[in-house]
């Protein structure tokens, strides 16, 4: 069961890697300054969540100069996140979660995908007080997280007084 817009978002403590390096991510350490893009998608290097990586490069730098993070979550270890990352210009922490803990947490996944090993391909946008503000949940299209995304960020500053 994936959370839905108003729950409380999880908190979790992973390791990402970011720039080759390994970091130590909690929530609470992210909204203490800043909201959170986080996103679960099933590999590095296959075509949706290479456009999908890559439309969060490109929004990236607007949205960290702001107020918000992005954080991408897969089941790829810290060595193919490592080359997904360099080969795409990568530069936000990406979580390997091999054993989809993380996912299970977040309600990204399936019995199908479970099978398969693989998390959903979800979008949430998590508010600085840790309330879900947005949730994206689409297989194929990686602009509808992007661009979604994108705007949940923009209604989040414009409401903050």
């Amino acid at each position: 069961m994936s959370l839905k817009v108003g729950d409380q978002a999880p908190e979790f403590q992973v390791t990402a890697r970011q720039a080759g390096q390994d970091r130590a991510l909690s929530l609470h350490g992210i909204l203490a300054e800043k909201n959170l893009v986080l996103y679960f998608y099933p590999r590095d290097f296959t075509a949706v969540c290479t456009r999908e990586a890559c439309g969060f490069r490109d929004a990236y730098a607007v949205l960290r100069s702001g107020d918000t993070e992005v954080v991408g979550v897969s089941v790829d270890d810290a060595e193919t996140h490592d080359r997904f990352a360099q080969e795409h210009g990568i530069t936000f922490p990406l979580v390997p979660d091999p054993q989809r803990d993380l996912a299970r947490l977040y309600g990204a996944t399936s019995m199908v995908r479970d099978i398969l090993g693989l998390s959903a391909r979800i979008t949430y946008v998590i508010d600085r007080s840790g309330k879900i503000a947005a949730v994206f949940d689409s297989a194929l299209r990686a602009s509808q997280h992007v661009d979604g995304a994108r705007e949940a960020v923009r209604r989040l500053r414009a409401a903050r007084p």
